[in-house]
């Protein structure tokens, strides 16, 4: 059907005193049908047909940034575990290099207490041989002085000069009795 025909079947639907009543023409009801029915077109095609796609693309692109933070928070989420994770592993690390370094520390520390002993032990043992040398020397010296001493006391008391051999006889006695001591 088409628009005229609708509009004057509903202008004779209209109870006949009503039109007279309220001074409409048929004519200008039809015109102004038809003038509402262009401002409704052009507005639709206008300003609710980009109205509304503007709307939807809005719509689209709030739906996009909500996805996009959910999976943002996803990521976050999944880099805060592997963070964590990480952090964790850095700690077993740093206490395994802890430990490794006492560890070091500690035999270091007995390898050095280790050394100074021995060196210890040695010096003392070098000590011993050098007091043992200077005992000798000096029971040496000692035999040898008393040596001299009986030499020139048998001498005096005898009045007589000694022969070198006499010497280094009595010498020698006196040195074998004073190694015997």
């Amino acid at each position: 059907m088409s628009l005229p025909l609708i509009l004057a079947a509903a202008a004779q639907a209209v109870e006949p005193g009503l039109v007279e009543k309220f001074g409409l023409e048929l004519k200008y009801v039809i015109w102004q049908v038809v003038s509402f029915l262009i401002v409704l077109g052009v507005l639709y095609k206008f300003g609710i047909k980009p109205v509304t796609a503007t709307m939807e693309e809005r719509n689209r692109k709030i739906e996009s940034g909500i996805k996009n933070a959910e999976e943002m928070q996803r990521k976050l989420a999944a880099t805060q575990e592997e963070s964590i994770a990480i952090l964790k592993k850095a700690s077993v690390e740093a206490s395994r290099i802890v430990e490794e370094a006492r560890k070091a520390a500690k035999d270091f520390g007995d390898k050095q207490q280790a050394e100074a002993t021995a060196r210890a032990a040695e010096l003392v043992t070098k000590a011993q041989q050098a007091i043992e040398l200077e005992r000798k020397k000096m029971l040496a010296e000692a035999r040898n002085e008393i040596a001299r001493l009986v030499v020139t006391t048998t001498e005096r008391v005898l009045a007589k000069k000694l022969t070198d051999a006499d010497r280094a006889a009595y010498n020698e006695t006196a040195a074998k009795e004073l190694s015997g001591v």
